[in-house]
């Protein structure tokens, strides 16, 4: 087994939804389609609580703020998972050290967790909640797609994950602009609100308009 493409692939992939990778990779070793998933991920304990993890990041992930707040608390989770898989595959191989593997896999989840949520806080700035079910859809699909094509061909998968990750830093670079320019906007709006009130109604006075 080619392990450290496939360390790198499934790191990227679990910056983005790291419960699909863990539950994608023990369905495929639990079910026989590969042997190169390591045992503790196709525990039946480990399947079930990240598939209720999934079905709950599915939801949440397609709710506008609602998604910003989820990849806030998923800042360590997702990283974390990614040195965690890493690790696994390493030791299942033995042909690269575990340390190696966990910080390539959990170095490449900060990465993709960072454009992940990056997008998301740009996303949000648009009033409509299409787009978030949108995009997310297409992130869960593509690391469906890219988890798979990594078990039975993962150099062709690196690569793959590899431009979409170069193509989402480079993105994100111009998404930063749209939403700093969004809470400036926010803050402008939030400030003439506050003195439209103080005009309204003066401090230790009533409103102007109730004068004599």
């Amino acid at each position: 087994m080619s392990v450290l493409p496939l360390v790198f692939t499934s790191g990227w992939a679990s910056g983005v939804n790291a419960y699909a990778v863990v539950l994608l990779l023990g369905l495929f070793g639990a079910t026989g389609l590969s042997d190169d998933v390591p045992e503790a991920l196709q525990r039946p304990e480990i399947l079930v609580t990240v598939g209720v993890l999934f079905l709950c990041e599915a939801v949440a992930d397609k709710i506008p703020y609602v998604d910003s707040v989820w990849d806030s608390v998923h800042t360590v989770i997702r990283p974390a998972a990614g040195a965690w898989v890493g690790a696994l595959l390493a030791g299942q191989s033995g042909s690269v050290s575990d340390l190696t593997a966990a910080l390539l896999g959990g170095s490449t989840a900060l990465a993709s967790h960072t454009v992940k949520a990056g997008t998301r806080m740009a996303v949000n700035t648009s009033p409509e909640p299409f787009s978030n079910i949108a995009v997310s859809t297409v992130e869960d699909l593509g690391v469906a797609g890219v988890v798979t094509l990594a078990l039975f061909h993962p150099w062709a998968a690196a690569v793959v994950a590899g431009a979409l990750l170069f193509t989402g830093l480079t993105a994100l670079c111009f998404l930063l602009s749209r939403v700093r320019r969004f809470l400036r906007r926010r803050a402008r709006r939030r400030e003439e609100r506050r003195t439209a009130a103080a005009v309204e109604r003066p401090p230790g006075g009533a409103p102007y308009a109730d004068r004599d």
